[in-house]
């Protein structure tokens, strides 16, 4: 946490718990000193444990190979592995590192693939004022030198008590670590020699090696057509000797007020000051070219970022300027640049993150943040923000924080490494966060704190990643209602999906406890967690360096295990401080340092219930004593085989039946595919006309489904609006399911209108029929972009005569051309901002992308009447950035949007950007009013992407 230290207990008065440190670590020479196993031969290292890197089908998927400085060839010093707080290795990937020391010391890597650039992760001594020192390593290739690198610790080595300083005379020394990167200048093939080699100790008495990252960096992405450059339209200084942060402002300003985007050329460009953003794009040539960094000269509080409106009375408390307020900002993206910043120390109150404020309806992609405070501190109330395939790198707190009603929003496919706090952390203080996820992330060493928290909230998910080394005061995954604003409303509650993690060397020693943290924990200090379902499966939990499961500060319930595999723990397999219900199935241990799995001093109080499949944690005798020391190692070297996963349940959802009578849906659960701010889909279902449910903005298509609990006959359905609001038409489709999994159309999309004048009330005539599950899908909305309902009310069963109403008309397609241009279309699902509407707005650049890794996906366009069609164009973005792929997809027809047939047969279809992205698919001519694309796979990116669907006659 960005504001409060995670060691909540403070030790005994008059003793520091950070005393005990003294003895193990100096200040300014611990890079030097710290004891270590000389190698004397350039004969590669051993490494201690396993990479994140080592896991397949779960993190992120990123563009570099990482070699690990103790695997390499090298002649320095191995030192490590060591888990101790404040010591060199502890912080290091895998805890272990190499040090040199002397002229024509150096690590050597041997590239495994192509590669013209490297990042690479190191330490230096401090200075004796605590300021930093600056120095260099010669990078060579094959033996020849390449050029020299400039290092420094100026943004490493922090002290004292939370939140720190960079007083060297200080106790606890920490945060050893920095990365750099630099370009070759050329293209190095598989087999090349890299060395890093210390060419003088002059500046620096010691270089220590991590790792090193290569890359193969793609040339600079082109300026599209029609953007606003910062550059030639504004004045912007690429050079970085001048600030740019009003010429930045007046830029996106200008982009929002004429619809255009705004484009960052290649260039170091400095701001003094946060840059505005709201409505509009901001991308750059790619974060290796466009980089935005710096700070104020004078004012310390300022610095180089780009950030939301602050929404009034919201998360972000101090002074707001006149631009800053209004927010949520909304519909912006930032993409395909770096912001790479000057802050040196943890001032908790100054705004010097990458990325902050509120954005709603938002995308953060392919953003490199590192030496910020915070990658992306985010202040809601906000809605349905992203950020994804990015880099968050050397922070001062966390990488990334979702604060204060933040709903709907993820971070995925990103990668994390060296934050001075939690990872990745939601944090629901006094407005609930709902909905959130954290997939397909890799965490590298975390500092201070967790890899992925979540205080408090309401169905979060936390799946698909790997985290490795977490160093004190937290563990890998925690799931708590901890923090200030962290009680009723806004703790923990409904479902919180912890599936298909992997944690590695997780969990670590609180050094304000003096205890060891576990790699997953919970804690209850602000009330009890009761009444959610949090479940954990699939999981692996590997190496940990004090205990696997652990519960502490209040009671605890609603807890499942199911199908996890624990192997390796420094202490114990379950570390119990705190009562607890808690189930287990399939829960395998083995490799626990401890003869005794368990630490339990809460007796029965700890309440087990136990499925098939469980062994190696369990004991009716556990132990309860002094802590012991932990023994780390016991751990695989080598990842499991068949990460495990638990089959789907085939049993169906409990039945409940409604009421006999009366409006079927009232107090029913409901679901959406997602909301604004706290427009939840529940005040569509509560009786209360005042009170509605909103989707995501500028997002359709939008669904709402309520389950009536069983089957029943169902022949209307009336929605409304509240009573004052102006004149709309929504334009929306009403489906039918009996099992929750499987839909038909039951009256085809039409537009609506709701009037004040009639009580903002609209009646749908249903066919009648036996239904459980009802959805509206949502595609338009003359008053707001979003879908909207106050109630959301069903009857059936003759109970409520239905009035009589028009059906819903046919309308004419255009006559030649696009058949589908502008019509109505739906899906099966969309990710981010990308809806199905992209697909028909005639615009290359915009497109839908299906949800992520879930195949079969599929697009259906309704062209208002049965037409002749014998052939359809599809487009993606013709630009490089969107590199060759090869889709597999079908294409289905209907006449009435319920039962379609196969028009053309699933096969792949290559889009590249040569030829302008676009495929034709031709088929016998054929009269259909609805055409549907299904797409079950897609060679560059997980899901079904279209940017143009166009259908076009016979």
């Amino acid at each position: 946490m960005a504001h409060h230290t995670i060691g909540t207990p403070a030790p005994p008065p008059g003793r520091s718990a950070r005393s005990l440190l003294a003895a193990i670590v100096g200040t300014t020479l611990v890079a030097a000193c710290v004891s270590a196993v000389a190698v004397s031969t350039a004969t590669p290292a051993h490494a201690a444990g396993l990479s994140p890197f080592d896991i397949a089908g779960r993190g992120a998927t990123v563009p570099f190979v990482e070699h690990e400085a103790e695997r390499a060839s090298h002649t320095g010093t191995k030192i490590g592995p060591t888990r101790y707080y404040g010591q060199l290795p502890s912080e290091a990937s895998g805890r272990e590192a190499v040090t040199l020391d002397a002229v024509g010391e150096y690590v050597e890597f041997t590239l495994t693939a192509p590669a013209n650039a490297v990042t690479f992760r190191y330490s230096l001594p401090d200075s004796a004022a605590g300021t930093g020192r600056d120095a260099s390593l010669d990078l060579r290739a094959n033996g020849s030198l390449v050029k020299a690198v400039p290092v420094t610790s100026r943004y490493g080595w922090f002290y004292g008590g939370y939140p720190f300083n960079n007083n060297p005379g200080d106790t606890n020394p920490h945060h050893f670590y920095d990365e750099t990167r630099t370009m070759f200048g050329t293209t190095y093939p598989t087999g090349t020699r890299i060395r890093l080699q210390v060419s003088s100790t002059a500046q620096s008495p010691s270089f220590t090696i991590d790792l090193a990252d290569f890359e193969l960096v793609g040339a600079q992405l082109t300026k599209p057509a029609g953007v606003l450059d910062v550059v030639t339209d504004f004045g912007a200084d690429p050079t970085g000797a001048t600030d740019s942060t009003a010429k930045f402002q007046a830029a996106v300003d200008a982009g929002k007020a004429q619809g255009r985007a705004v484009w960052i050329p290649a260039g170091t460009f400095t701001l003094w000051d946060h840059v505005v953003v709201d409505g509009v794009t901001l991308r750059g040539a790619g974060p290796w070219y466009s980089v935005l960094g710096g700070r104020h000269p004078t004012d310390r509080s300022r610095a180089a970022g780009i950030y939301g409106k602050y929404v009034p009375g919201g998360g972000y408390s101090g002074g707001i300027r006149p631009h800053e307020a209004g927010g949520p900002s909304r519909n912006v993206t930032l993409r395909d640049f770096a912001i790479i910043g000057d802050i040196r120390e943890r001032v908790d109150e100054d705004q010097v993150n990458a990325i902050g404020g509120a954005m709603s309806n938002s995308v953060v992609d392919n953003v490199w943040m590192q030496h910020t405070k915070v990658g992306a501190w985010m202040d809601g109330p906000m809605d349905n923000f992203t950020i994804r395939n990015s880099r968050i790198l050397d922070q001062t707190a966390d990488g990334v924080n979702f604060h204060w009603g933040v709903t709907n929003s993820t971070v995925t496919n990103t990668f994390v490494r060296n934050t001075g706090d939690d990872a990745l952390a939601m944090w629901a203080q006094n407005v609930p966060n709902v909905g959130n996820s954290f997939t397909h992330n890799t965490i590298g060493v975390t500092v201070l704190a967790n890899h992925l928290v979540t205080y408090g909230g309401r169905d979060i998910t936390i799946a698909d990643n790997v985290t490795a080394d977490s160093v004190t005061n937290g563990g890998g995954i925690h799931v708590a209602n901890r923090y200030p604003g962290v009680q009723g409303p806004t703790a923990v509650a409904g479902t919180i999906t912890v599936a298909r993690n992997t944690l590695i060397r997780n969990g670590n020693s609180d050094y304000n406890w003096n205890f060891g943290v576990g790699a997953i924990w919970f804690s209850a200090l602000n009330e009890p967690i009761q009444g959610a379902s949090i479940r954990v499966t699939d999981t692996d939990i590997l190496d940990s360096s004090y205990a696997a499961l652990h519960w502490i500060e209040g009671q605890t319930s609603g807890i499942s295990f199911a199908n996890v595999r624990i192997d390796g723990a420094g202490t114990y397999a379950l570390q119990v401080q705190a009562p607890s219900q808690v189930s287990f199935t399939d829960v395998r241990a083995t490799g626990i340092a401890q003869s005794n799995p368990m630490h339990n001093c809460v007796g029965g109080g700890f309440q087990i219930s136990q499925g098939a499949g469980n062994s190696g944690w369990y004991t009716a005798t556990p132990y309860c004593g002094p802590w012991p020391t932990p023994q780390w190692g016991n751990g695989p070297t080598s990842p499991p085989t068949g990460t495990p996963t638990t089959p789907p349940p085939t049993t169906p959802p409990p039945t409940t039946p409604p009421p006999t009578g009366g409006n079927l849906a009232q107090g029913r659960p409901v679901t959406a595919s997602s909301v604004s701010q706290n427009y939840v889909a529940g005040n569509a279902v509560d009786g209360n006309a005042g009170s509605y449910w909103e989707s995501a903005n500028g997002a359709f298509p939008q669904t709402l489904t309520v389950d009536l609990g069983a089957a029943v006959t169902t022949d209307r359905i009336v929605l409304k609006l509240p009573a004052g609001w102006e004149t709309r038409t929504q334009t929306l489709s009403v489906a039918g399911s009996t099992d929750g999994a499987a839909y038909s159309t039951v009256v085809g999309s039409a537009g609506y209108t709701f009037n004040p004048a009639t009580g903002n009330t609209v009646s749908i005539t249903l066919p009648a029929g036996s239904r459980r599950f009802l959805r509206l899908s949502f595609t338009g909305n003359t008053g707001w972009p979003a879908g909207q309902v106050a109630e959301f009310e069903v009857y059936g069963g003759g109970t409520t005569p239905p009035p009589t109403t028009t059906p819903p008309p046919t309308t004419t397609p255009p006559p030649s051309g696009n058949l589908a241009l502008g019509r109505p279309v739906t899906e099966t699902s969309h990710a981010d901002v990308y809806g199905a509407g992209n697909a028909v707005d005639g615009n290359p650049a915009t497109y839908w992308e299906s949800a992520n890794n879930a195949f079969p996906q599929s697009i259906t366009v309704d062209l208002g009447a049965a037409r002749s069609v014998s052939r359809v164009v599809l487009r993606l973005p013709p630009v490089t950035a969107w590199q060759t792929r090869t889709q597999t997809l079908a294409v289905l027809g209907s006449a009435d949007g319920g039962t379609f047939s196969t028009l053309k047969p699933s096969a792949g279809y290559t889009f590249n950007p040569a030829t302008g992205n676009t495929v034709t698919i031709t088929f016998p001519a054929t009269t259909q009013r609805h055409l549907r694309l299904t797409f079950t796979g897609n060679t560059a990116w997980p899901a079904g992407q279209v940017s143009e669907f166009e259908v076009h006659a016979a």
